[in-house]
C-alpha cells in the first residue's frame, strides 16, 4: 500500500509535469464548473479577467463561489495555477485578502508570475493574493494561523489527499467561528475499492482518491463541522475506456458542498426566517443550497407579503452565527430540533440523485475522448 508520501509525489508529478492543460485530464471533471447552475454576474466578470496562461492550467471541478466575499480573509486549499485565487481576490475587494497553498512547485510558480498581472488589472494599490506551497494536512507549518479565514475553499483537490479527515480537520481549526468551508470534490457511488486506489493515474485522475459521497457527512461531523450542505452536483464522464474498465461499477459525480464552523454550544433550536434581498447579485431570492430557497417577497391579493421559511435549529444557528446573519430576519421558535430525535435520511444530500434530477451530466469532452 503506497504511503502518504508516495501518493504526494505522484501527484506532484501528475500535475507538475504531466498535465499541461485541462484537456489533458481523462475526465470531464474540468468541464463540470459549466454547467452545474447559474451563475452570478459577479463571478463569471471575475473569471474572465483572470490572465489565460492561468485558466490554461485550471483543473478543478466545480464552481466554489459562495456569495457575500467582500472585505473576506479566504483561504483555497490545493490553489494550483491560481485560477480561482485571482477569481477571488476581486470578489473580496481591496479590503479582503486571499492565500492560495498548493504542494506543487510548478504551480506555484505558474501563480505566482501573475500577481502584479491582476492587482493593476483589478485597480488595487497593493496585491491582496498570497501564494503558499505546503500541504493542505499542515497549515499551521505553512504559516496560515488557526482561527484566521472567514472561509476555506477548495476545488477539485480533495480528492488527491489520501488522508481527507486531516484536511478537513485542518480547514476547520483555520476557520473563524461561524467561517465556512465551500468546496467542489468529486465522489464515488461506492467505497472505492483498494486496487483502484494504487493506481497512480486514477488517483491523478481523482477516481481512485474519491471519497464515497454518504462518508462525507460522518468526516465532517467528526471534526465538528455541520452538517454538510449540498449545492450542485454533475454527473462526471469517464473518457479513457481503460481507465473506465479498472473503475468497473464505480460512477463519479462532481458535487459541491458547504460546511459551517458553529458556535461550541450552539443554540439548537427551530426558527422561521425571512431573507432581505441584502446580498449583492441576489435581490429577489438566494439560493443558500439544493434544499433551500429563501425567497424576498411574493404578491398575495395585490399585497407585497414577505416569505417567512421555517428551518431546522442546525440552520438557524449557521445563518445565526455566519456572515448571513444581517441579511436575515430571524425568529426562533419555541420548540427543540426535531431534526435531532429521528435517524436523519441525507437522501438530498446525494450528488448523484441532484445530477439526475438537475440533467447535468457533462456533453464536452476531453481531448482523450474520440
Amino acid at each position: 500500500m503506497a504511503t502518504c508520501d508516495d501518493v504526494r509525489d505522484n501527484v506532484k508529478k501528475y500535475y507538475g509535469s504531466r498535465l499541461e492543460s485541462s484537456g489533458d485530464l481523462q475526465t470531464s471533471a474540468a468541464s463540470c464548473s459549466l454547467h452545474c447552475r447559474p451563475v452570478p454576474r459577479s463571478v463569471t466578470d471575475a473569471l474572465s479577467l483572470v490572465h489565460p496562461e492561468v485558466t490554461k492550467r485550471f483543473f478543478g471541478c466545480g464552481l466554489p463561489f459562495p456569495a457575500k466575499l467582500d472585505g473576506c480573509r479566504v483561504l483555497d486549499l490545493g490553489s494550483g495555477s491560481g485560477r480561482d485565487c485571482y477569481a477571488f481576490s476581486k470578489l473580496v475587494g481591496p479590503k479582503g485578502h486571499v492565500t492560495g497553498i498548493d504542494m506543487t512547485e510548478e504551480l506555484i510558480t505558474v501563480s505566482r508570475q501573475y500577481t502584479e498581472y491582476h492587482q493593476k488589472k483589478f485597480g488595487y494599490k497593493e496585491p491582496n493574493v498570497t501564494f503558499v506551497q505546503g500541504y493542505m494536512e499542515n497549515l499551521g507549518e505553512a504559516g496560515i494561523q488557526s482561527d484566521s479565514m472567514d472561509v476555506v475553499l477548495s476545488n477539485c483537490v480533495i480528492c488527491l489527499c489520501p488522508d481527507k479527515r486531516t484536511v478537513l480537520q485542518q480547514a476547520y481549526n483555520m476557520l473563524k467561528e461561524g467561517g465556512e468551508m465551500y468546496f467542489s470534490d468529486m465522489y464515488a457511488s461506492k467505497v472505492v475499492p483498494d486496487h483502484v486506489k494504487q493506481d497512480t493515474v486514477l488517483w491523478g485522475e481523482g477516481m481512485g482518491g474519491s471519497l464515497f459521497w454518504q462518508d462525507l457527512i460522518s468526516l465532517a461531523h467528526s471534526v465538528g463541522f455541520s452538517t454538510p450542505h449540498l449545492v450542485s452536483a454533475s454527473h462526471i464522464a469517464v473518457h479513457n475506456s481503460e481507465l473506465k474498465a479498472k473503475a468497473g461499477d464505480i460512477s463519479y459525480a462532481s458535487g459541491t458542498y458547504r460546511l459551517f464552523k458553529l458556535p461550541k454550544s450552539p443554540v439548537m433550536s427551530e426558527a422561521t426566517v425571512t431573507y432581505k434581498g441584502t446580498l449583492a447579485g441576489f435581490p429577489d431570492q438566494l439560493d443558500f443550497d439544493s434544499s433551500h430557497c429563501f425567497k424576498v417577497n411574493v404578491y398575495f391579493c395585490a399585497m407585497q407579503k414577505d416569505v417567512a421559511v421555517e428551518v431546522s435549529g442546525e440552520m438557524a444557528e449557521i445563518i445565526r452565527s455566519s456572515r448571513f446573519f444581517s441579511d436575515f430576519k430571524i425568529q426562533m421558535l419555541d420548540k427543540p430540533d426535531s431534526s435531532s430525535e429521528s435517524t436523519p435520511q441525507y437522501c438530498h444530500l446525494n450528488p448523484f440523485l441532484l445530477a439526475d434530477k438537475l440533467g447535468s451530466s457533462v456533453k464536452k469532452c476531453s481531448k482523450t475522448s474520440k
